[in-house]
């Protein structure tokens, strides 16, 4: 992974990428930023978790589609059992996507799980358990889109419309 964007190129989709970016920001600088304003764990608990859930649902319902071309999701078949799903754009399409897009996709998405495990080491190190258990929840959401988009993008997928 490149360390620095495209250079000599504009986002496809500043929109989408706003909103890629905006509910990680709110949910780290709420979580950040809340101990000075709000004392109240359970306002804490459910504005970074509900932020979270906010990131997690725009980037693997929106972002992820528009800006890389992948899409995941899990399914539980008829024997119990969970099984993952993935499309990708067919490979012309996939060559035409915006550099600097899929730059900004990736950087963050991993970029924000790593603040999520400093402020959960943190949280650690200050022993405060229940601070634990917000940047858990976090973590688990931001890894998750991780863990599908990896995957999709090792090629463990069907083209888009395929199904």
């Amino acid at each position: 992974m490149d360390l620095n964007p495209p250079a000599g190129e504009n986002y496809a989709h500043p929109w989408i990428c706003f909103f890629h970016v905006v509910f990680k920001a709110a949910a780290l600088a709420f979580y950040m930023l809340s101990a000075f304003f709000v004392d109240n764990f359970v306002i804490i608990f459910v504005v970074t978790v509900l932020l979270s859930a906010l990131d997690f649902w725009v980037v693997k319902n929106v972002s992820g589609r528009i800006l890389v071309g992948l899409r995941w999701w899990n399914e539980i078949n008829e024997d119990g059992e969970s099984v993952w799903k993935f499309e990708c754009l067919d490979q012309e399409s996939l060559a035409r996507m915006n550099k600097k897009d899929s730059w900004l996709f990736w950087w963050t998405l991993y970029l924000t799980a790593v603040v999520w495990i400093f402020f959960g080491i943190f949280s650690l190190i200050r022993f405060h358990a229940d601070y634990v258990l917000v940047v858990g929840v976090c973590l688990i959401l931001s890894i998750a889109n991780i863990v599908g988009f990896t995957k999709c993008r090792k090629g463990t997928w069907s083209y888009y419309g395929s199904h």
